[in-house]
């Protein structure tokens, strides 16, 4: 094996690593994906896992210019084709290779940059915010489950976005207590944390419940190698979010909802079922 050659390799078992420390439910669904397809997604996830890193959770650093240098850093890791840090270096290598377009890394850097000061949001960042920071990311593994099919790409990046959407807005919900107490953010446009209505939570959960029915729209038309994997990913945050929408806004503000293991694994089997029989 030559040295490059044992450098991406190196680098290619830090993004999985990375991508299998921070999430199981989202590891289990890569590993759900065609061999072909699990590396890129791993090189997706652990580049947008160390920029989340960097707003979310160095209290103790100077935030804004750790995500500076990791903005100078990304963008010369893409021009020259290579990079000592090795999330930095897989990503570019996935990036350039499915040519995907830099307005989307634009945007989510831009979404990173407005969670080092924005704590509240009115509508129209919200959705700049969600964008940048979620639909992007759906996009980027859209260019690579489509490789190169132009067309596709274009019919499938609508769904795309709502899925990405779907998964940010979910996350909103389930972490409000934390991202408010611990971060002092509140993403949902005119919400007050301390005022927090089942109105409220009602108005939002239409907004997901539209969003995760655009998204398996595109999902029943994405090529086979990858739409059981996306599937049962959906699935879990589908369960999620129904598991929310059962509890009343007081309680949410109080706890963290999860999906049990067992319940990951009975998603897991129905998803296999529901596949094979083409009943999505």
């Amino acid at each position: 094996m030559s040295s490059l050659k044992l450098y991406n390799e190196v680098t290619a078992q830090s993004s999985k690593y990375t991508t299998l420390l921070y999430s199981s439910s989202f590891s289990s669904a890569i590993g759900l994906l065609h061999k072909d397809l699990r590396q890129p997604i791993y090189d997706i996830y652990g580049f947008v896992r160390f920029a989340d890193e960097i707003v979310d959770t160095f209290h103790d650093y100077d935030k804004e210019q750790l995500l500076k240098q990791f903005k100078a850093d990304t963008y010369a890791a893409l021009e020259n084709g290579i990079s000592l840090n090795p999330i930095l270096h897989r990503f570019q290598l996935t990036f350039n290779q499915y040519k995907i377009d830099r307005s989307l890394l634009d945007a989510f850097l831009v979404s990173m940059e407005m969670d080092l000061s924005k704590q509240e949001h009115n509508l129209d960042s919200y959705n700049t915010y969600i964008y940048g920071s979620a639909e992007v990311v759906g996009l980027m593994c859209l260019y690579i489950f489509c490789d190169g099919n132009l067309s596709q790409l274009e019919q499938l990046k609508p769904s795309a976005q709502r899925l990405g959407a779907a998964f940010q807005k979910v996350n909103f919900l389930r972490d409000i207590k934390a991202d408010f107490e611990g971060l002092e953010r509140m993403y949902f446009p005119d919400c007050d944390f301390s005022n927090f209505t089942q109105a409220d939570k009602d108005a939002i959960e239409a907004d997901i419940q539209a969003d995760f029915e655009a998204a398996l729209v595109g999902i029943k038309a994405l090529p086979i190698k990858c739409r059981f994997g996306v599937y049962v990913a959906f699935k879990y945050y589908y369960s999620l979010f129904k598991k929310i929408k059962r509890m009343h806004a007081h309680s949410i503000l109080k706890t963290r909802i999860r999906i049990p293991d067992l319940n990951k694994f009975l998603i897991l089997i129905n998803a296999k079922v529901r596949t094979t029989l083409n009943l999505l």
